[in-house]
């Protein structure tokens, strides 16, 4: 799934500075929340480093926690793991023109809380859009966007101007 309405009013975000905007809630999933929905967030920079995603996995289930939605607190853990996972993997990969950039952003997460659904957000520095893979059965590895389909009620993805991306997915509690 791909939205680019991202932004309502800012033509320039960049992974860099991508916090979720007040309000802010994937266009692809408007239609899962009533109107006048209250919204809660909160937001994470995660260093590029391998132990980032058992901090992500923290952050996320202390939000839910927090927010009375511990019934979603494992699904969450796992989407997280698999989004965070592929944000350091695939997100921190930059255009070869563009170097100067590479291994100094930090990944952002945000966890953004409608109602009874929450949905976690990563911003990255790279560019490719994530692929639902299909990999074969001696293939380690691939499935991570399987997952997240499969825990989510939608995800997607969204370019930032002028580069980078957010990657998100929607539980509900």
């Amino acid at each position: 799934m791909h939205s680019t309405d991202l932004t309502r009013g800012q033509t320039q975000w960049s992974a860099n500075d991508w916090w979720p905007p007040a309000g802010w809630w994937p266009n692809p999933a408007r239609d899962l929340t009533p109107p006048g929905a209250g919204t809660s967030s909160a937001t994470f920079a995660l260093p590029p480093r391998a132990e980032s995603v058992h901090s992500a996995r923290s952050f996320a289930a202390g939000c839910l926690i927090g927010w009375s939605m511990g019934d979603v607190v494992d699904d969450m853990e796992l989407v997280v793991s698999e989004l965070a996972t592929n944000a350091l993997r695939h997100g921190l990969v930059l255009d070869p023109r563009d170097l100067r950039r590479s291994g100094r952003e930090p990944i952002r997460m945000s966890m953004i809380r409608r109602d009874s659904l929450v949905t976690c957000v990563f911003a990255d520095p790279g560019s490719a859009a994530p692929v639902l893979r299909h990999p074969s059965p001696l293939e380690p590895g691939g499935m991570g966007l399987h997952i997240v389909e499969s825990m989510s009620l939608r995800w997607g993805w969204n370019p930032l101007l002028p580069y980078g991306k957010v990657v998100w997915a929607v539980l509900k509690s």
